[in-house]
């Protein structure tokens, strides 16, 4: 038997007025899904446990069959994890982000204008990460390279009961000053996130940015903090030799602490200009070779999502569908009996542009008729029409694995 996932990171939304009244998983063209789910089985799972922030760690961390009350502590731990990072007893990682701040004077009147500086490659944050490396680091504090603009840093002896600090993709357009870190024992962090706008203001990556008309990398954002964890081994919880394809670290670094194999592909960024088809080649490569479950992680439809690109959101579920899961399906279906479930880990709303914490449609499909009834096509709507629900979100995975 093999399982799949296919996890489509943010794909589920609201009604959209851009998209007349309608959600991109309705208005998309997605024929591979959509026969998933009417031969198969469709409901509704709870990924975000009551008083947990709705992140992709906490989602991913439920779909994968994880208790988060009993094993998280915090997004950035996981992610140093795939950066190959070893965290101490006393280490706190944070995630660092490079972000564009607007131009006043005064730090808190800036306005966030871009979470991931548009979209900085890895070569150029790599620079960038060096230099705030030389400014703030090897002491007490230490920088890592991670992937695009999603970075790492590592606080030694550091705090984690610092108050709420705020993802930069929760105030894409705000001014800044009400979601600093404020608490006195961040005192630390806020001077590096305020001092980094000068270091960064004439760096040689920001004037060549400028020189092509790009959002320069002209601050660093922390946020995301947590010790070190501690995951189960994937096969001595559910018995199964696992893999894990994404582009994120984040996803990743659960892999690696997982036990699971962890896939790189070339050409995987996370965004709608991903290597879409080098993820399902990937995939089928794991199943090939013997793996028994593999787990695709999709990024695109939640970066869609965080910049309100309405005509992308719908365009990166249908890429899914068609270089994605369309291959995959078929390939599976040369490999004996299979179950294949599809789903996002939490909405992230067009109109909002940051995740919320409602549940989530799935579908489930097994080879062998055994779920079902189905229902087409795989929308929110109709997920939540179907009457079946999951909220325990981190026993669906158990379904999967016909347990």
């Amino acid at each position: 038997m093999k399982y799949a996932i296919v996890l489509c990171d943010g794909m589920a939304d609201l009604p959209c007025p851009a998209l007349d009244g309608l959600t991109p998983m309705a208005l998309a063209h997605k024929p591979t899904m959509d026969w998933l789910a009417a031969h198969g089985e469709v409901g509704t799972v709870r990924t975000v446990q009551e008083g947990m922030s709705p992140g992709s760690d906490v989602a991913n961390l439920t779909v994968m069959g994880y208790d988060t009350q009993e094993c998280y502590t915090g997004r950035s731990p996981l992610e140093a994890a795939n950066i190959g990072i070893e965290l101490g007893e006393d280490d706190v990682a944070f995630r660092c982000n490079l972000v564009t701040l607007s131009g006043e004077a005064d730090y808190a009147k800036k306005t966030m204008a871009d979470y991931c500086a548009g979209d900085i490659h890895t070569a150029q944050a790599d620079a960038i990460i060096r230099t705030v490396q030389e400014a703030f680091g090897g002491g007490e504090f230490d920088f890592y390279t991670g992937t695009a603009y999603r970075h790492c840093m590592v606080w030694h002896g550091g705090k984690t009961a610092l108050g709420k600090i705020t993802p930069p993709h929760d105030i894409t357009g705000r001014v800044i000053g009400e979601y600093l870190p404020l608490h006195p024992d961040a005192a630390p962090l806020l001077a590096m996130m305020e001092k980094s706008c000068a270091l960064l203001a004439d760096h040689p990556v920001n004037r060549e940015r400028a020189a092509q008309g790009l959002n320069p990398a002209n601050a660093i954002w922390l946020w995301g903090q947590g010790k070190r964890p501690r995951l189960q081994n994937y096969r001595e919880r559910f018995g199964v030799n696992a893999s894990v394809v994404s582009a994120v670290d984040l996803i990743k670094g659960i892999g690696r602490l997982a036990g699971m194999t962890v896939c790189d592909v070339e050409g995987a960024t996370g965004y709608i200009d991903t290597n879409f088809a080098g993820k399902a080649a990937a995939a089928i490569a794991e199943l090939r070779r013997g793996q028994d479950f593999v787990y695709v992680h999709l990024e695109a439809p939640d970066e869609c999502g965080h910049r309100g690109e309405a005509e992308n959101k719908v365009r990166s579920i249908e890429e899914i569908d068609r270089q994605v899961l369309a291959p995959l399906l078929d390939a599976l279906r040369g490999m004996g009996d299979f179950r294949l479930m599809v789903l996002p880990d939490h909405p992230t709303p067009l109109t909002i542009r940051t995740h919320t914490a409602q549940p989530v449609p799935y579908l489930l499909y097994a080879s062998d008729g055994s779920a079902g009834p189905g229902a087409a096509p795989f929308t929110e709507a109709t997920a939540q029409a179907a009457g079946r629900h999951t909220e325990e979100g981190c026993l669906l995975i158990r379904r999967l694995f016909g347990r």
